[in-house]
């Protein structure tokens, strides 16, 4: 594994740097692009901006795609197996961890991924969000205890 480690680096390196570029030349780092795309009450108004469905369309579509590629695969390019979730049921804590991330997502206009592509350019207030994200995720691991999680895992 350790002759692979450059490799694996490099290509997340440049997967993420690809991924923060997408993210910064469909503007989903502009949280008022966001939130207009999120008011659905604007469309009478013609105040909605549909534009963000454009950037979501090909996204399922590059996904749809990497998935079947991945079926046939026996294990990724870097890796020696695929790690996928172990628990695959909808329950509560996965209904409730959903909308506390679409309150959010709904209230600042901006989620995580975006969040972090822009501390490259440090708008005014985003250490806010990062901070209050921080103490989010803290709080969720006091509020699942880590007996939960780790038998979730296995």
């Amino acid at each position: 594994m350790a002759s692979l480690k450059l490799p694996y680096l490099a290509t997340a390196a440049l997967s993420g740097a690809l991924f923060g570029a997408g993210l910064y030349v469909s503007q989903m780092v502009d949280p008022l692009k966001v939130l207009r795309f999120l008011d659905f009450g604007a469309i009478p108004s013609g105040g909605w901006d549909p534009s963000l469905a454009f950037v979501i369309g090909p996204a399922i579509i590059v996904m749809f795609v990497a998935v079947q590629i991945g079926k046939r695969r026996s294990a990724p390019l870097f890796d020696t197996s695929f790690h996928e979730p172990q628990s695959k049921k909808i329950d509560g804590r996965l209904i409730g961890g959903a909308a506390l991330f679409g309150i959010g997502w709904g209230m600042a206009g901006i989620c995580p991924g975006p969040a972090i592509s822009l501390i490259a350019f440090l708008p005014d207030n985003l250490w806010i969000f990062l901070v209050a994200m921080l103490a989010g995720s803290f709080a969720g691991s006091l509020v699942v205890p880590r007996a939960q999680r780790l038998a979730v895992a296995q």
